[in-house]
């Protein structure tokens, strides 16, 4: 796969062969991780320097989705404009790394699965923002040669990322430019032939739109093609139809609260994902009766959008494979796509319901949201087992360590998703703990 960035063995040889469409996700962790603890060891323990450089990378991708989300809502980019802070402070509750995590955790506790999820997740709102602040506030998009260049370059990033932001990009483009085309055609005069006035319909969709978003659907079409050889859906197969059962039920407890636990689902009192469902209706009901026209439109427009996004989106996921650690198909990073459409629209809709509503309404509905946004943040709060205490204890043991086979205690996990008891199995980690300078040299290590 790192050798074959774009799948041709897929395409010319019909090879099988492990996430052919994500390579710049693996070439982003490979490249990061070997040279940015190293650089921070100018001023860090080694040890410290790896965490230091996984906090890093979690911020950057925090701060662009608050960023791009504030952007969107408020059309300011000005970070010091009143408009902008006004939405970065709705936004930023929402994206929560500990209380309902579980439900709708955004940047992923794992930094494997941050940078495959939240990470290109966080460059695709980049590539849609300018389209989302014309559709939400106009006028229409006009982009530069730069600007076309930089979009296509992103867009071929974007769409060798996984296929969750392929499908994305996929739907959304795809939705987009019929709806683009018929907005045209229903403008234009009836009077001539059929063909003529949807050609002129089609002439007049704006460039700046029609370009980029064909290239990235081409893209992403590409992507999804060379993704069916992707070894990893072969570790575990069902069929099907028991997909689709798994994925109502997955539905059900997503929205009830629910908390992965050793492969499998337990009912627990989170209820976040219904809250900020619920928040964004009502949003919706009182957007209805007091915002101005056009903002009242396009609230109601990107409901019913992300609505039929939704659907879509969850119809086809069984299709893309099954993973045994994802047992009912749904989970917080199998929805990121969904839950950061709902955390937008939330966030547009308070905001212009704050600047919209009568004085008297605007006290009542500012203290609604504030408790609202207090639920979340106190919901948030940091819990002392979910700590890298005791990996980096285990670390801490393997350095000071003359043996050439370790033996660690089994009560945490290093650097893997289950205890190693097989030192063998240790090798590729000895030899990236090495070259973080953990350890003077290679050595081995097994749990017990």
């Amino acid at each position: 796969m790192l050798h074959d960035p774009f799948g041709l063995r897929v395409l010319l040889h019909h090879e099988v062969y492990a996430a052919p469409n994500r390579f710049f996700a693996h070439f982003f962790l490979h490249e990061y991780f070997r040279h940015v603890p190293l650089w921070l060891q100018a001023f860090l323990s080694p040890i410290n320097s790896v965490y230091v450089a996984c906090a890093l990378v979690k911020l950057a991708v925090h701060l662009l989705l608050v960023y791009g989300l504030a952007v969107a809502a408020s059309n300011c980019s000005n970070v010091l404009n009143w408009r902008f802070l006004l939405a970065a402070v709705l936004t930023t509750p929402l994206l929560q790394a500990s209380g309902y995590y579980g439900q709708m955790g955004i940047v992923d506790q794992s930094i494997t699965y941050a940078c495959f999820y939240a990470l290109p997740m966080s460059l695709l709102l980049v590539f849609f923002l300018p389209f989302v602040r014309a559709a939400l506030h106009g006028p229409p998009v006009r982009l530069s040669w730069p600007s076309y260049l930089a979009l296509a370059a992103l867009a071929v990033v974007l769409a060798f990322n996984g296929p969750t932001v392929a499908a994305t990009a996929l739907l959304v483009c795809s939705g987009s430019l019929p709806v683009a085309w018929h907005r045209r055609y229903a403008a234009l005069p009836t009077a001539g032939a059929l063909e003529p006035r949807a050609w002129r319909a089609f002439q007049e969709i704006s460039p700046g739109l029609l370009w980029p978003f064909v290239w990235i659907i081409g893209l992403s079409l590409y992507s999804m093609y060379i993704g069916r050889n992707n070894s990893e859906n072969l570790w575990a197969t069902i069929p099907l139809a028991e997909r689709y059962i798994r994925l109502a039920q997955g539905m059900v407890y997503q929205l009830v609260g629910s908390e992965l636990v050793t492969g499998d689902y337990r009912l627990a009192s989170r209820f976040g994902l219904p809250l900020l469902l619920g928040a964004v209706l009502l949003n919706a009901w009182l957007g209805r009766r007091w915002l101005p026209t056009p903002q009242r439109a396009t609230v109601l427009s990107a409901l019913k959008w992300l609505g039929v996004f939704a659907l879509v989106y969850l119809l086809l996921l069984p299709l893309g494979g099954y993973r045994s650690y994802r047992a009912y198909v749904v989970r917080r990073d199998t929805i990121l796509p969904i839950t950061l459409g709902l955390v937008g629209l939330f966030t547009l809709s308070t905001y212009w319901l704050l600047v919209y509503l009568p004085p008297r309404g605007r006290l009542r509905y500012a203290g609604a949201v504030l408790v609202l946004l207090a639920v979340f943040t106190v919901a948030d709060k940091h819990r002392i087992s979910n700590t890298n205490a005791g990996e980096r204890r285990l670390l801490s043991l393997l350095s000071q360590s003359e043996a050439p086979v370790v033996a660690l205690p089994a009560d945490c996990n290093l650097m893997d998703w289950q205890p190693l008891t097989d030192y063998r199995k240790s090798e590729l980690n000895s030899r990236l703990f090495h070259h973080w300078r953990i350890t003077k040299t290679r050595k081995l290590y097994y749990q017990r």
